[in-house]
């Protein structure tokens, strides 16, 4: 662990990053390129930050902490690294440029939001590379009809290719959080099919099946669709959200966006 006083935050969900063998794993899966336009959320102590810094001619940073913000500039001063300071939550990724690599140890009080907020600057992305908790990855990667199968799943599935790339134990940090980690890998598809015609309309669609888990779509979907809606769409009424693919919610999605209003 790099030499600091600086004690970590539990408002700011700081866990720093220690283990070098996995250190060297992140890097390796990321595999950076010199002239890679890349920003990393939540530098920390620097643990990815360092060696990032030497293989990139420019690596962006967002800091929120003030103290480690002062402890960055002081250790890369006149270096390669730009620093942000400010919340994630807020910065605008696309003012960076196109074709932007995202890194980082996500804070886990956070990492829902944040994912959310950075699919919203989607056109400008080439990949993601994120630790997040373990439980939360396998929530992103699930499969319908499965436990962890829910709304960040399609949400995210249909906007990203998605790979678990490396499970990481709590010993990796300082200090050790109570859960399980693991890095995933987040590619913007190129080609969506089918595509909802209103994104806006298929975020409400999904927010509304899984709002209750244990209830079918006929209650979950009362407001939006109608006995002859499940008929044309060949979908089971008496079915749950988790039953159905991405293809199937952005089909309702398609039908209620298609649908002449009632009379």
């Amino acid at each position: 662990m790099p030499r600091t006083s600086h004690k970590p935050r539990k408002r700011f969900g700081q866990n720093f990053l220690k283990n070098q063998i996995i250190i060297d794993d992140i890097i390796r899966v990321i595999a950076p390129r010199a002239d890679d336009l890349m920003v990393e959320i939540g530098p920390g102590l620097g643990a990815l930050t360092t060696p990032l810094a030497r293989l990139l001619t420019t690596l962006h940073v967002i800091e929120l902490d003030r103290d480690i913000v002062a402890q960055l500039r002081e250790q890369h001063a006149g270096g390669r690294l730009v620093i942000h300071e400010g919340d994630a939550l807020k910065f605008d990724f696309a003012s960076l440029g196109n074709n932007l690599r995202v890194v980082g140890n996500l804070p886990y009080n956070i990492s829902t939001p944040l994912l959310f907020h950075l699919t919203a600057h989607i056109g400008s992305l080439r990949d993601i590379h994120a630790m997040l908790q373990k439980e939360v990855v396998e929530r992103m990667v699930a499969a319908p009809d499965t436990p962890a199968y829910g709304r960040l799943s399609v949400a995210l599935q249909y906007r990203f290719d998605m790979e678990k790339v490396l499970d990481v134990g709590p010993e990796a940090f300082y200090p050790q959080p109570k859960v399980d980690s693991a890095v995933i890998r987040m590619t913007p598809r190129l080609s969506i099919e089918p595509r909802a015609h209103d994104e806006a309309v298929f975020a409400r669609v999904v927010t509304a099946a899984f709002s209750q888990r244990r209830k079918t779509l006929r209650n979950t979907l009362r407001n939006m669709l109608e006995r002859e809606d499940f008929e044309a769409l060949n979908i089971n009424p008496a079915a749950r959200a988790e039953t159905l693919s991405v293809s199937d919610f952005v089909r309702i999605t398609n039908r209620l966006h298609e649908r002449p209003p009632a009379a």
